[in-house]
């Protein structure tokens, strides 16, 4: 089966992040034929300064590197360096009514908090959908807040296939992602925009500063506490082993243990993780013509893939190219 995943170059990388997506999008290359795109045009909708969608597109491949992909199990690339999804993204819309975007949720939702209603936040969807297609994707790995994304590729596909009476697309199905949502050091859902991240790519001192200032209640050291409502637990849970998780369970419902411990223990855990990714990615940085040589080359790829369903949707519409 070949799975694809997308990402947005949108800044710096996170424990949420990380959780969230990347180390499944990772361990599935042991599993599937795995493409991952890294999406700056989709980007353009949020970020229009040059050299700073240009580096923010270098972050997002330095750190997947650094944290375990291996470009020759997975294919990691620029969402640029395969154009013809554009092309596809205009096809797609003739054949596509307007009341499908007009339902979008993204859409919707990004409208209600005051972006500026572009169209090409309103045509989302046809380049995402192009994006799944142009690689006859069978599994996108998405949480259940993006499922709507794929369910509308499908009917694109269907839109498509029916029309010129060809079957040139497979349907994509969602593979449903049940991450646990990672709590920042406020306790609310970790994300940039409310400032409570722990950054994976910190310098170690200042990781664990901030793991220090994680928010926990005035319970004292000599009375119980509930691990069930405690951020520091939570993220004990993520980067323990289960049975060291377990046992800090039991060392949380006696007296006598404080939150400063358990603190240092994920601090500790976590540098145990990402400290080795780290330098990792220090060497990547050091190196670019090899990340440049690994992008061209997936790129390459990514590209030939697209190249053959390309020729199929060109024959089906009766558009003729020259060679």
């Amino acid at each position: 089966m070949r799975i694809l995943s997308g990402v947005q170059p949108s800044g710096r990388l996170h424990l949420g992040n990380y959780f969230g997506a990347m180390k499944q999008h990772i361990e599935a290359q042991n599993e599937h034929e795995s493409f991952i795109f890294i999406a700056n045009y989709h980007a353009l909708t949020t970020v229009q300064d040059a050299a700073r969608l240009e580096a923010l597109t270098r972050d997002v491949a330095l750190d997947y590197l650094a944290l375990g992909l291996d470009p020759g199990r997975a294919c990691l690339f620029r969402q640029s360096d395969v154009p013809g999804v554009a092309e596809l993204a205009w096809i797609l819309s003739t054949v596509t009514g307007i009341g499908l975007l007009e339902r979008a949720h993204s859409y919707k939702d990004k409208v209600s908090k005051g972006l500026s209603p572009t169209v090409g936040l309103f045509t989302y969807p046809l380049l995402m959908a192009a994006d799944i297609l142009i690689y006859r994707s069978d599994l996108v790995p998405v949480g259940r807040d993006q499922v709507q994304h794929i369910e509308m590729a499908q009917d694109m596909a269907g839109y498509f296939n029916n029309t010129y009476g060809r079957p040139v697309f497979v349907r994509p199905e969602a593979r449903l992602n049940e991450a646990a949502v990672v709590p920042g050091i406020d306790g609310q859902k970790m994300s940039k925009s409310y400032g409570n991240t722990i950054d994976i790519f910190d310098d170690p001192k200042a990781a664990r500063k901030r793991i220090m200032s994680i928010k926990t209640d005035s319970t004292p050291v000599d009375a119980p506490k509930d691990p069930d409502q405690c951020t520091v637990m939570a993220l004990l849970r993520l980067l323990a082993a289960p049975d060291e998780a377990a046992e800090w369970e039991a060392r949380y419902r006696r007296p006598g243990m404080g939150y400063g411990e358990a603190k240092s223990r994920v601090a500790d855990l976590f540098e145990q993780r990402f400290g080795p990714a780290r330098d990792r990615r220090a060497a990547l940085v050091r190196d670019p013509a090899r990340v440049e040589a690994l992008l061209a080359a997936a790129g390459r790829r990514a590209r030939e893939v697209a190249a053959q369903v390309m020729r199929d949707v060109r024959a089906a519409c009766g558009i003729v190219t020259s060679s």
